[in-house]
């Protein structure tokens, strides 16, 4: 229910100041509570499970071509921008509040970092530190300076036919691969065009321009394998993706349902299919009628 109705980071700005310790309390425990239940059971389901080092820096700042970044930016940035609405709901300051979501953002992806310094098969990442800083940053950053946020990070996918080649790598099933192939994943910048516009302007206010970035040919990390387990694999090209489409902000539609409300704060961080021009690093542009 609070991140139902608090989540947009649209409104909060324009309530006066009241703390409310009752629910300072509520939100402090809550977020507690899934901030130390989560990274236990993230490593019970997943870290016990492989071999521990010492504490090791690995430098995978060119896996994925990047893609795998963004993932890390927009995780950061919808962690700190609940926090702060949490914050907000309990009748912390603006400032205040902006802060500590985009701290709670930091603290609790840099947790996961250090698991991955003590992993044998990873180590702790700079790149994702700084991916993680820059998320929870675009967040604070814009509230700070216009008290909402113009500029809203989302991401989209749609099935690749990678999978198939490295399934332990890339996925299994649709869920996983939602996850894990990165072929699929794109990741924008959706830019809220009335908000930058004079006060006053004629001009749908949920309407966006949306800039994303993605990355295909990838069935390894860092290069692409020419077989595995003795079978070989076609020789993808790896390139990067560049998208110019049109999206919407649903938190700025004007409803009057609680609960359409609330599914529209629910699933912003989706990117709406829509036309979309791309530019990729082979010199190709392609025009998507219909890109997700």
């Amino acid at each position: 229910m609070l991140l139902a109705r608090h989540c947009s980071a649209q409104e909060p700005a324009r309530r006066p100041d009241s703390l409310h310790v009752k629910r300072l309390t509520a939100v402090v425990v809550t977020e507690g509570t899934l901030y130390l239940s989560s990274l236990a059971g993230l490593y019970y389901a997943w870290y016990r499970d492989y071999p521990q080092s010492s504490f090791h820096l690995f430098n995978d700042t060119r896996e994925w071509m990047q893609v795998d970044k963004c993932g890390h930016g927009i995780s950061a940035y919808y962690i700190s921008r609940i926090g702060y609405s949490g914050y907000r709901w309990s009748g912390l300051s603006e400032n205040r509040s902006a802060w500590l979501g985009g701290l709670l953002g930091f603290a609790y992806l840099l947790n996961i970092e250090i698991l991955d310094g003590f992993s044998a098969g990873w180590g702790f990442s700079a790149g994702d530190l700084t991916a993680n800083t820059l998320g929870c940053l675009a967040f604070t950053g814009q509230q700070l300076a216009w008290h909402e946020q113009r500029i809203v990070l989302k991401y989209s996918f749609h099935p690749t036919g990678y999978a198939g080649y490295r399934s332990d790598l890339l996925g299994k099933n649709l869920i996983q691969e939602m996850v894990k192939d990165y072929n699929g994943h794109s990741y924008w910048l959706s830019a809220n065009i009335a908000s930058f516009l004079p006060r006053g302007a004629k001009f749908p206010k949920w309407l966006n321009v949306a800039f994303g970035y993605g990355a295909e040919g990838m069935t390894g990390a860092m290069e692409n394998p020419a077989s595995v387990n003795g079978t070989a694999l076609p020789a993808f090209t790896r390139y990067r993706q560049f998208y110019l489409s049109l999206d919407a902000d649903l938190t700025r539609i004007p409803v009057h349902s609680k609960l359409i409300k609330g599914i529209f704060t629910v699933i912003g961080f989706i990117k709406l299919p829509a036309p979309a021009l791309e530019y990729n690093s082979r010199g190709q542009f392609r025009f998507h009628p219909f890109y997700f």
